[in-house]
């Protein structure tokens, strides 16, 4: 897989999180409720100031490696935070060096795909805070960016 090296200023997000873990058996339901829920009616719609329409799957406060827990959340960009949805939270993504990766296809096929790629590739990975940001809602022909904090 091929990537660029990027420096990111840090990211304000507003949205929900879980604690999962990759072995976990019910890893894909957690992460499924938490999309769902964030595009209800009462959060999404109800983020005030968002920066762009992109969400964002949040992968960050991790235990060790992709092997340990993790917390996984599913928010969007904001340039300010002022009232929040109820259950939602503020978190940030730090400012840093990652790499970024571009992925396009059918939305689930294509992030499970990167994610079993990026486990086996020799990476010098942070295991600080790794996201993916949807560029559209196109479920069939998505745009995924793909960011992997590095050491």
């Amino acid at each position: 897989m091929t990537y660029e090296t990027v420096n990111l200023k840090e990211k304000t997000v507003v949205g929900l999180s879980a604690r999962t873990n990759n072995s976990s058996p019910e890893m894909e339901k957690i992460i499924g409720r938490l999309w769902q829920k964030f595009y209800s009616p009462e959060i999404y719609a109800n983020i005030k100031n968002r920066a762009n329409q992109k969400a964002l799957g949040i992968y960050t406060d991790y235990d060790s490696d992709e092997n340990g827990d993790y917390t996984v959340a599913v928010m969007c960009e904001v340039t300010e935070v002022s009232e929040l949805p109820h259950e939602t939270e503020v978190r940030r993504i730090p400012a840093g060096q990652y790499a970024k990766f571009i992925v396009k296809g059918n939305m689930l096929t294509a992030v499970r795909e990167f994610w079993r790629e990026l486990w086996n590739m020799d990476l010098n990975r942070a295991f600080v805070c790794d996201f993916e940001e949807y560029q559209n809602a196109d479920p069939e022909n998505a745009e995924i960016h793909m960011y992997i904090s590095l050491k």
